[in-house]
């Protein structure tokens, strides 16, 4: 779960990581206030939402009296920003800047442990900067038996060459935020910029945490900060059928049964796709082992529910998961959707059951399922049928 700017914020306390005191409003008339309470002469308004680019969109303003707040706020709010709409705003103190950083800790999925990321150069977007600044971005794994203690803190900061008389306070900001990775179960911590201001203190102006759904049975307050309205209508649809289901940027549906093979077929129709106009899977939805009949109707009804789904390709291998009983769900879904189930369906069954679960389809399956054979040729045919 990606927090809000200001939820992240409000985790800073806890772990001593030292931030500027904000308000959280909703009308222009709440930000006057709040600009009131905080820094009568100065204050930022910061348009709340879960994706980067807020200034170059206009969702942050400075405002040298309450009353600029307000007119800041009312710009701001109702704003949409990359398909965002800010609902609500941050309303913090202004901090007279003398210089900008960049930290991070994050999970390494690639190598199954930790990475602390900093830069003495912050202020823009982390891809902004590896791609402009390069040599200025350090990547320090943490070995998650050590952890990330003061003297490891210290190497990073040294390789990043911050100023001496900075380095040894970022390198503490360093060790907080990987406290408050571990302590939270986060997946990413994030402060952008982290800053020196003018009387030389360190700040962090900005937010950006991932919590691990995962471990949420351990932190039960972390409930409250889910915004249903913020949550993808597909995602939350699959969620309440307990399907594993995570949307995409593309054309063909996916469906499969087990991760491993589910992430297979997502790099087989990128690669297919790449011969048809550059198509691509369009979700994960990964139907576990010994899925039932309803969990496939389940599943097909979420992804055809996607407008940008041109074409579905169900791969299956047979196990726990019987192919007979994902042909009747593909029948019983295709029946009860009817008419919006006007997408064609590339299936790909294999393994247990997998003789009557193809005489199903081939008896009962209207005309838009496909059978194929293989997994490569099954990912084929999708592609191009989503590029038809």
């Amino acid at each position: 779960m990606d927090l809000y700017e200001y939820q992240a914020r409000s985790l800073y306390p806890k772990y001593g990581v030292p931030t500027t005191d904000g308000w959280v409003v909703t009308t222009p008339e709440g930000a006057a206030d709040a600009a009131t309470e905080l820094a009568p002469s100065a204050t930022v308004v910061k348009a709340q939402v879960k994706v980067g680019g807020r200034g170059k969109a206009g969702g942050i303003g400075f405002a040298r009296d309450p009353k600029a707040a307000g007119e800041a706020a009312r710009e701001i709010l109702g704003m949409d920003i990359k398909g965002h709409t800010v609902q609500r705003v941050l309303v913090t103190e202004a901090v007279a800047v003398s210089a900008e950083y960049y930290v991070s800790v994050l999970v390494d999925r690639a190598r199954s442990g930790y990475l602390a990321i900093a830069s003495a150069q912050g202020g823009m977007e982390i891809e902004t900067l590896a791609a402009t600044r390069p040599d200025s971005l350090v990547r320090a794994p943490i070995d998650p038996l050590q952890g990330l203690d003061l003297a490891k803190a210290n190497e990073v900061v040294g390789a990043a060459r911050f100023a001496p008389e900075v380095a040894g306070r970022v390198a503490e900001i360093l060790v907080k935020l990987w406290d408050l990775l571990r302590g939270e179960d986060a997946t990413l911590v994030e402060v952008n910029p982290l800053v020196l201001s003018e009387d030389g203190r360190i700040w962090a102006l900005d937010g950006k945490v991932t919590l691990d759904d995962n471990a949420a049975f351990r932190h039960p307050a972390h409930t409250e900060w889910r915004d249903a309205e913020a949550d993808s209508p597909l995602e939350a649809r699959a969620k309440a059928a307990g399907l594993n289901y995570v949307k995409l940027d593309g054309q063909v549906g996916v469906i499969g049964n087990g991760a491993g093979l589910v992430m297979s077929t997502l790099d087989v129709v990128a690669y297919a796709g790449e011969k048809c106009g550059g198509v691509r899977p369009a979700n994960f939805l990964d139907i576990g082992g010994g899925a039932s009949q309803q969990v496939m109707a389940d599943g097909l009804a979420v992804i055809l529910g996607d407008p940008s789904v041109r074409s579905v390709f169900v791969n299956v291998f047979g196990g726990i998961t019987a192919c007979d009983e994902v042909a009747r769900g593909i029948v019983e879904a295709l029946n009860v959707l009817g008419p919006a189930a006007d997408r064609p369906i590339v299936v790909r069954l294999d393994g247990n059951a997998v003789t009557e679960g193809r005489a199903i389809l081939a008896a009962h399956a209207p005309p838009q399922v496909h059978l194929e054979d293989t997994m490569d040729a099954a990912a084929s045919r999708a592609a191009q049928l989503a590029q038809g």
